[in-house]
């Protein structure tokens, strides 16, 4: 059995999507938002021991960012965490967009695009027995 499953933001302003899916033992996230959902970046992530403690998990990953698209940190930084958290490769692909953002809306995107790792970490922490049958996470 896989898991699949939807989740996102509700801060009633600038919220935020997700799709993910486990693919086997790696894990595939769509991010998605705006006016014009779409697919700006994609990560690639995978885990590996830290530089700095060879016991604690860290990852590494990978970017493609379409041309005028600023969605590269978003999918990296998604990636990697996921990576890391879970033991497992990582494909994250981000699109959000609405016209005209000052800075303060920047920033609430940003801030949703945290809570929306939080709520994907949080809902797979919540069923690891649906993982890939192994019941690990």
């Amino acid at each position: 059995m896989s898991m699949e499953f939807y989740v996102a933001t509700e801060q009633g302003e600038y919220d935020i999507e997700a799709y993910v899916r486990w693919i086997g033992e790696d894990l595939l996230v769509a991010v998605c938002g705006g006016e014009k959902p779409h697919i700006g970046a994609v990560a690639v992530a995978q885990p590996r021991p830290s530089l700095k403690d060879p016991a604690v998990t860290s990852a590494t990953a990978s970017v493609f960012c379409c041309l005028g698209h600023k969605e590269d940190d978003l999918a990296k930084q998604t990636a990697e965490k996921l990576a890391a958290a879970f033991h497992a490769r990582v494909v994250v692909t981000a699109g959000i967009h609405w016209d005209n953002l000052n800075e303060e809306a920047i920033g609430k995107v940003v801030r949703n695009s945290g809570k929306l790792l939080d709520l994907i970490i949080e809902r797979i922490r919540a069923e690891p027995h649906t993982r890939s049958g192994k019941g690990e996470l």
